[in-house]
């Protein structure tokens, strides 16, 4: 398919689309017979009902990517009627490609075109799953810090930190942390939050969290308060994650966080260094 082919379907395809109000992009149904190339309307819904069904059997709802609605159209002599159309997601649009004939130019490049944008959508949903992630052991690094800070300022003892943060590992997950080490594979000198998922670092942030704010607001001076608060909290937590039907010490583990930091930083320096532009 020529470059300039390509381009004016594109054009053609980024032409036709709409916004919700909620910012989800969507394309009618009528104008998309269209740039497929389909004359008859009832060919066409043939291939929706195909589309449809597809939709079914992947488990996703045909209400979120099929509405059905009317539209008002010109018969002449300045009178209307409404016809039956059809708001369509980007992923309801793969589909109706993905059932047509791939022989003809504009729905072969319909089913390149729409799965590229679906794919890019799952590119930034994952981007942004990996930046939650950098994002929350971030943050559990700085709350451990507050609390090793406020542990030395209130024991004299800096090495009571590593053991009152054993206890919590303990009272979250039901397990040791050298046992929860074991289970993940994580490598020896490595901490045990460097490898597990989203949900159980922000679990272990939160009652760290609690942990400092109750160590300041109690007054608790010793190693065994400040240890018998983290505990509690830990295990407060984890009783709240089991309500759920969360088992944090059965959660799989996730790509060492060094790895994923290294790819996050070395992606956004691509990024710089070609930057788009506007007059090219």
């Amino acid at each position: 398919m020529k470059n300039e082919i390509i381009q004016s379907l594109s054009n053609n395809f980024e032409d036709h689309s709409h916004t919700t109000e909620n910012g989800i992009e969507f394309w009618f149904a009528r104008d998309l017979q269209h740039l497929l190339g389909y004359t008859k309307w009832d060919n066409f819904v043939k291939i929706i009902i195909k589309a449809k069904t597809a939709c079914e059997a992947s488990e996703n709802n045909i209400s979120d990517h099929f509405a059905d609605v009317g539209k008002m159209v010109s018969i002449g002599s300045g009178t209307q009627r409404e016809i039956q159309d059809i708001m369509l997601t980007r992923y309801a649009c793969y589909l109706i490609a993905q059932n047509g004939d791939p022989r003809k130019e504009s729905i072969a490049f319909a089913q390149n075109y729409f799965a590229m944008q679906t794919r890019k959508i799952e590119l930034i949903e994952n981007r942004i799953k990996e930046w939650e992630r950098l994002q929350a052991r971030q943050k559990l690094t700085l709350s451990e810090k507050e609390l090793s800070e406020l542990i030395y300022e209130r024991t004299g003892n800096d090495r009571n930190f590593g053991s009152i943060r054993s206890k919590g590992d303990n009272a979250l997950f039901g397990r040791t942390t050298q046992q929860m080490k074991d289970t993940l594979g994580v490598p020896k000198g490595r901490a045990l939050a460097d490898f597990l998922p989203t949900i159980t670092i922000k679990a272990k942030d939160f009652a760290t969290e609690i942990t400092v704010f109750n160590t300041k607001e109690k007054g608790h001076r010793t190693e065994r308060q400040i240890s018998a608060e983290h505990i509690t909290n830990n295990r407060s937590v984890r009783e709240i994650l089991l309500k759920r039907g969360i088992k944090p010490e059965e959660l799989p583990a996730e790509e060492d966080i060094k790895k994923l930091e290294r790819r996050v930083n070395s992606e956004s320096k691509k990024i710089e260094k070609n930057p788009d532009k506007l007059n090219e």
